[in-house]
């Protein structure tokens, strides 16, 4: 498993107990799985589908620094397969692994879109190119009913 990213553990880190919060380190996985995903599948568009159970097996501390591992497991038509290793990067004690990951890779409709990649590169021939927003549908606005529009009596008199 390569380590590609490490994090500080700072004090807007820390729970209650004065260890890493949970939350944050999920959403640190999240963010590093969508990157590594996006170079994998050639393309900036890459949501998570799936996040199997999560195991805290020990925590960290304010100052440790983490290294976040990640190791591809398998490409399907549309998605990546991803295996995740959180540990603490002097004691190399494990902190979490998530065992599968599915990222899943969108057109500019925000449809799932066929990668047709199959192994994975460490080359940079698959950085995405920019694609505009997804747009966004119009908001549902109710038809108003014309009672709405009379004016508000007074219940007592």
């Amino acid at each position: 498993m390569r380590y590609h990213s490490r994090l500080w553990v700072r004090p807007e880190n820390l729970n209650a107990n004065g260890t890493l919060f949970g939350g944050h380190l999920l959403s640190w996985i999240d963010e590093q799985v969508a990157l590594y995903s996006i170079v994998q599948l050639g393309n900036e568009r890459v949501v998570t589908k799936y996040m199997s159970e999560i195991n805290f097996v020990s925590s960290a501390w304010q100052g440790d620094i983490i290294e976040l591992g990640i190791f591809p497991v398998k490409f399907g038509r549309t998605s990546l397969t991803l295996r995740c290793n959180v540990r603490n990067m002097v004691t190399r004690e494990s902190i979490i692994t998530v065992d599968k990951i599915v990222m899943v890779s969108l057109d500019d409709q925000g449809r799932p879109l066929e990668h047709g990649y199959s192994d994975i590169t460490y080359a940079r021939d698959r950085i995405p190119h920019r694609m505009k927003p997804i747009p966004r549908p119009e908001p549902h606005v109710p038809e108003r009913i014309s009672a709405a529009h009379e004016p508000l009596h007074d219940l007592d008199g």
